[in-house]
């Protein structure tokens, strides 16, 4: 795959429109991934997809080669989220307007288990994008691309002792929104469980 990437790379540089054609098919899904990961919905995912690579094309020139292609393009999307963040931000978008974060599901997998997994990604879904923005990206890349300190760095432009501290504190603070959720259920399962008495009319 690196050797072909290479190709289509050098391809690309000396204007051979199919070659981009190959990179853009070979990374179209981690890229969707990735923006959906980040936005935590499937219709700006595709358009921030569609976005990257128009971006990748126009600066493809500005590629460095002793690079690897693979974190360039990240880098270019995860910035491309970033700022969609910030202006939903800016324009105060609600939890609410957000579809469920759903994974696919495991082939014969039980109705219990499929209520279980659901809550679950909903939950992380939900806790994720309380996070500030580059709190949200090195978790994504960290746990759902599962790239190195040294990768995350180099797609995000950072360093090493950077990362290392980004993602500790990211973990920190999903952990402090996770223990507000619980004790916010905690207090609401007893009342729940008991039966409520009903008004009556005089």
């Amino acid at each position: 795959m690196i050797d072909r990437e290479r190709v289509w790379v050098e391809e690309a540089l000396a204007g051979n429109e199919e070659s981009f054609i190959q990179l853009a098919d070979a990374y179209a899904s981690p890229v969707y991934n990735l923006a959906y990961r980040m936005l935590g919905n499937a219709a700006e995912a595709e358009d921030a997809a569609q976005e990257t690579f128009i971006r990748v094309y126009t600066r493809l020139h500005t590629y460095d080669r002793s690079r690897k292609f693979s974190s360039w393009l990240l880098s270019i999307a995860s910035h491309h989220c970033i700022d969609r963040l910030r202006r939903r931000r800016d324009n105060a978008v609600s939890l609410d307007e957000l579809p469920p974060w759903n994974e696919p599901a495991c082939e014969g997998e039980a109705p219990v288990q499929k209520v279980i997994r659901r809550e679950r990604e909903e939950t992380i879904r939900r806790l994720l994008d309380q996070l500030p923005p580059h709190y949200r990206l090195v978790m994504v890349l960290r746990y759902w691309y599962d790239l190195s300190y040294e990768e995350m760095a180099e797609v995000t432009g950072s360093t090493v002792s950077a990362i290392k501290s980004r993602l500790h504190r990211a973990r920190l603070h999903m952990a402090e929104l996770l223990t507000e959720e619980r004790k916010r259920s905690d207090q609401w399962r007893p009342v729940m469980g008991k039966a409520q008495p009903v008004a009556m009319g005089r």
